[in-house]
């Protein structure tokens, strides 16, 4: 479904192209579309957008949530030009469709200037306790459902040779914990999609991700993309999705997550688009977020030679506090599976 939008106003793609390059904001002429926009943190993103100016375009599954989240976002208008414009279809199911959905889109309000794929869900359980459909559809949704909006958006991107792209993943797409076994690899799974998008829409000046003029080609040998990729690992956030996944979490996933806090999806949002908008490959939040980049930087890109740095600086130390952490979470099963067993040893005797 897409909402009708023939009376919406049009951007002006000239004075788009030369406003994407400001440094620290989105304006009105930017269009922001949020797959898994019609709740949680990706509500908020849209939200955070719209606060900036943008035009945004909200893209989920439930068609009454979408219209409510619609008239939610509405009040934080900046200007009386802004839209938001819903589309109700379900982006992990069939490619064409979603392909035909953003196009038309595009043909209202103009090109796509930052993508946020955020749309997911959770299961948790013990690896044999898990359905084993419930792997597949994750992959789908977690997984599938980023590749074909990133896929149907590139090449406008590649032309206009502008744009972001932002793919919500998870600390658990970062670290693998107990219970996850079906939501962490769909998790993981965006970073390495991010990873060889980034090598194949290289920036066009490295380390300057807002640049008021293009490089020089004659003089360097990179491709002439000036698109950006971000990975958010956001924590266990105060969403309806988190708290309809707490219901069925296993003792030992919830007693985890209970060693750091809950965050606010409004906080997670204005990290993540502010993230997005200077360009930053890696997007966490907090400093268990920013250890947790650190220890998983690996070989993935970085935006300044300071990011760099940094990774240099501190593996070693985080290295360390990294395993106090595993070993306080082994401790953790260690101590379920004990309790367990007493307890079923009782029951056994009674």
């Amino acid at each position: 479904m897409l909402t009708d939008a023939s009376s919406l106003p049009q951007r002006n793609p000239t004075t788009s192209t030369q406003r994407l390059r400001e440094p620290t904001s989105i304006c009105w002429h930017h269009l922001c579309t949020v797959t898994g926009g019609s709740s949680g943190i990706g509500k908020c993103i849209a939200i955070e957008c719209y606060k900036q100016g943008a035009f945004i375009t909200l893209i989920a599954r439930d068609e009454n949530k979408l219209l409510q989240t619609k008239k939610e976002i509405e009040k934080y208008s900046v200007n009386d030009k802004q839209v938001v414009l819903c589309i109700s279809v379900d982006v992990s199911k069939d490619y064409e469709q979603v392909e035909n959905v953003l196009k038309q889109a595009q043909e209202k309000l103009g090109p796509v200037d930052l993508l946020v794929n955020c749309a997911g869900t959770s299961v948790t359980g013990k690896f044999e306790a898990i359905e084993v459909n419930s792997f597949e559809r994750l992959m789908a949704v977690n997984y599938l459902g980023s590749v074909y909006p990133s896929r149907a958006v590139i090449s406008t991107m590649k032309e206009r040779r502008m744009g972001r792209i932002v793919f919500v993943s998870s600390q658990a797409g970062q670290l693998g914990l107990f219970g996850y076994t079906a939501y962490s690899p769909t998790k993981f799974a965006l970073r390495g999609l991010a990873e060889a998008l980034q090598m194949e829409i290289l920036a066009l000046c490295k380390f300057k991700p807002w640049v008021e003029k293009p490089c020089d080609l004659s003089h360097i040998s990179v491709k002439p993309y000036n698109i950006y990729v971000t990975v958010a690992y956001p924590p266990d956030t105060d969403t309806p999705g988190f708290a309809e996944e707490s219901k069925t979490k296993p003792l030992e996933t919830k007693l985890i997550s209970e060693t750091s806090s809950v965050c606010q999806a409004e906080q997670v949002a204005r990290v993540i688009v502010k993230d997005a908008i200077q360009g930053n490959f890696n997007s966490s939040v907090g400093s268990d977020g920013y250890m947790l980049s650190i220890l998983t930087s690996g070989m993935s890109p970085v935006t300044s030679i300071t990011e760099g740095l940094q990774q240099v600086v501190c593996m070693g130390i985080f290295r360390i506090i990294g395993l106090f952490y595993l070993g306080s979470f082994d401790s953790i099963v260690r101590r379920c599976m004990m309790q367990r067993e007493k307890s079923e040893s009782a029951d056994k005797t009674e």
